[in-house]
């Protein structure tokens, strides 16, 4: 492996920001945000709109869309049930 070509691996936490769900791991990634983990120690703090707490094959649950999808739509357009 050549010396200096490779990004600099460090512990960071991940935060969902849809669930409020925090985990620490490994990642090149970096941030200019940071939190204090309950060891302590402050490490970089990475967002992500989806995780395993969130995402609907991990969950078994899928989340209700707001807005209602094309069908949801054309129904409410037409007076359909």
């Amino acid at each position: 492996m050549k010396n200096g070509i490779h990004p600099e691996y460090r512990k960071v936490v991940f935060l969902d920001t849809s669930s409020d769900f925090k985990f620490l791991t490994g990642s090149t990634k970096s941030s200019n945000e940071t939190i204090e983990w309950e060891d302590g120690n402050t490490y970089p703090l990475i967002k992500v709109e989806i995780s395993s707490d969130s995402h609907p094959f991990y969950t078994g649950k899928q989340k209700a869309d707001k807005v209602g999808g094309r069908v949801d739509r054309f129904k409410k357009k037409y007076n359909m049930k």
